[in-house]
């Protein structure tokens, strides 16, 4: 068995949790999110404590278990408090903008950068230079932000490019002149 699996998620007062069908349903004050669940696993709730437990022992279920646990526990937090990433431009001229459901970055090439933000994301600029995103989805959140940062990664002599909040870079030293 799982060690994470057998652990209980506390559910919030403003949360409502719905299992039906082997799909499971999380609604919060900042939206609602669903995931299928595999028949080999159980959701059982007990006063406001939800427990993932598995009906037949075998090697891939348990493999499973802490995975599902983990993935409902962070459907609850994410519909109750949300998830935040915050990223940061290193460079010169690297800035940052939001218009409707567009992000532009302007990172050095000869043309602005376009993305579009996926409805569950929120995208606020702080002082051109720092982009906060917010979701209730923590999947969703983080490959956003990875597309975001794939656009420039930070390079190891200067330190330049999109850089999550309190990353640190390797520096390398240069070329040694004589």
């Amino acid at each position: 068995m799982s060690r994470i699996g057998k652990l209980g998620i506390p559910i919030p007062n403003d949360v409502d949790i719905n299992y039906e069908n082997f799909q499971i349903t999380v609604k919060g004050k900042f939206g609602t999110l669903q995931i299928n669940v595999p028949e080999t696993l159980e959701i059982v709730e007990n006063e406001k404590i939800l427990t993932v437990q598995v009906k037949e022992n075998a090697k891939n279920v348990k493999a499973i278990h802490g995975l599902y646990r983990t993935l409902i526990n962070n459907m609850v937090i994410g519909v109750s408090e949300q998830f935040e990433i915050i990223l940061t431009l290193n460079g010169v001229g690297y800035r940052a903008s939001v218009k409707g459901n567009e992000l532009t970055l302007n990172l050095g090439y000869s043309h602005p950068v376009e993305i579009s933000i996926p409805e569950i994301i929120t995208v606020e600029v702080i002082q051109n230079t720092t982009i906060s995103l917010k979701s209730c989805d923590k999947e969703l959140l983080g490959l956003f932000a990875a597309n975001i940062r794939s656009w420039r990664r930070p390079e190891p002599y200067k330190g330049k490019g999109i850089l999550y909040k309190n990353e640190q870079i390797l520096r390398k030293a240069g070329k040694s002149g004589k």
